[in-house]
């Protein structure tokens, strides 16, 4: 076994483990690679050091809510799309402004919802956000019905890059951060035709305002 004697030799070791996954591994899982005990300054120092040793590469590593990945800059995602064969998933008006309501306004239930957007909101939508993994039922309202809370998960915070909701971006920022995800499709139940079917059509800018104008309504109210 590689004998271990500098800081670079406990880094060429995290590097090699963090390009090895593409999931986020956690500190708990990062310390399971040494026999020797860091503090956690030591472990901040050797992180930060490696986070530097590729600040000028195409590739960097964050810290994000489930822990540490390397990924694509994403001034370089364009290019790397070019050698995908499957889309992103486009989602529609109502999906969308679902999950703004829920990331800026949680927890909060299908009625809350509901009122926020004045139109029914088909189960189909919320299986959706939940198929793609980024929401989740948190609890349940003490409420007649107890109706289940929904709120973001860390998941969706991985996907956006950040390691907190307290670095939610601004509403109109969204956009742009949700076209860097990149996944396959969710599977999805088949619903019957209902009066909020709009879920299916295309995603539009004009949707995308409307979304936002929703989702700004719910964060003022929470405030």
């Amino acid at each position: 076994m590689l004998q271990l004697y500098k800081p670079d030799d406990y880094k060429r070791v995290l590097e090699a483990a963090l390009l090895a996954t593409s999931e986020p591994m956690t500190l708990a899982d990062l310390k399971k690679l040494f026999d020797e005990q860091f503090d956690d300054e030591t472990w901040r120092t050797l992180l930060d050091d490696l986070r530097r040793d590729w600040s000028q590469r195409g590739v960097e590593l964050v810290q994000l809510a489930t822990g540490w990945r390397f990924q694509t800059k994403p001034e370089y995602q364009a290019y790397i799309d070019r050698l995908k064969t499957e889309k992103a998933p486009k989602y529609s008006r109502a999906v969308m402004e679902t999950l703004a309501i829920i990331a800026y306004r949680q927890p909060v239930t299908r009625g809350d919802i509901e009122d926020i957007r004045g139109v029914a909101v088909s189960p189909n939508i919320l299986k959706t956000l939940e198929g793609r993994g980024w929401i989740d039922t948190v609890g349940h309202r003490d409420a007649p019905g107890r109706p289940a809370l929904y709120a973001t998960t860390r998941s969706f915070l991985d996907d956006l890059g950040l390691r907190s909701l307290a670095e939610l971006p601004p509403l109109t920022e969204i956009e742009g951060m949700m076209d860097l995800v990149d996944a396959a499709p969710p599977v999805q139940a088949k619903a019957e035709p209902t009066a909020d079917s709009a879920e299916t059509e295309p995603q539009t800018q004009t949707d995308i305002e409307g979304m936002m104008d929703l989702a700004e309504s719910a964060s003022q109210q929470q405030q």
